[in-house]
């Protein structure tokens, strides 16, 4: 199994034969290098979305009609992306979607959702994380959202080995609070930060979440530099 930061939130995971993005905020995001856009798009076969807002969707409509491949995100947002022609499957908190040997569940998220790079917001159906099982692992993907005691649901019922968890503050829970989710909830082997560094205001540095958790495997990615898990 391989893993791609795109910077921000973006993902990009290659498991049990699917290539799928996570989030893919390309066009726009100061942390993605323009130049390696056709490495990030490669091979895709399907792209998750966690939620509405434009730093995770703004680029979802032109990459799916461009790759050709579908999106898969809560109904009412997958109702609205149809309209924009889009190949897309909805489904909903606690509903589990097959691709290909892959399983996504999608999981419950504290945050917000809008579609907010459109001349009129819309409502998009609420917030999410998923949970991605392939190979033999089981990724916890927290999309945008606060230390939540519905994460100790996820954990006991998914039992997630690998969490990718927001962690830039103000918009989402920071280092000490991925930390304490961490400590709180999981058993992870690996965690990866992300939703940090892409504008002043978020946090700049995973040290404190490094400092944190002696003995977890905390991946500070780079971008566009894929790592085994």
């Amino acid at each position: 199994m391989e893993i791609t930061w795109l910077g921000h939130s973006g993902f990009r995971l290659d498991i049990a034969g699917q290539s799928l993005l996570i989030d893919p905020w390309l066009a726009g995001n100061p942390s993605f290098p323009e130049e390696r856009r056709a490495d990030a798009l490669n091979g895709v076969t399907g792209i998750l979305l966690s939620h509405g807002h434009g730093d995770h969707a703004s680029n979802v409509i032109a990459i799916s009609k461009e790759l050709g491949v579908p999106v898969y995100c809560i109904h009412e947002l997958s109702n609205w992306l149809a309209g924009q022609e889009v190949e897309v499957t909805g489904f909903g908190k606690g509903g589990t979607v097959k691709i290909g040997d892959v399983s996504v569940s999608m999981v419950t998220a504290v945050h917000s959702s809008s579609i907010d790079f459109t001349d009129t917001p819309l409502y998009a159906g609420g917030e999410a994380g998923f949970v991605i099982k392939g190979e033999g692992h089981s990724i916890y993907f927290s999309g945008d959202t606060d230390v939540t005691m519905e994460m100790d649901i996820i954990a006991d019922r998914y039992k997630p080995d690998v969490g990718i968890l927001c962690a830039g503050g103000h918009f989402t829970m920071d280092m000490e609070g991925a930390a304490y989710a961490a400590k709180r909830f999981f058993d992870f082997k690996t965690v990866i930060p992300c939703h940090y560094g892409t504008f002043p205001i978020l946090e700049q540095s995973a040290q404190p979440l490094v400092d944190a958790l002696p003995g977890v495997d905390v991946r500070v990615m780079t971008v566009m530099e894929p790592e085994d898990l």
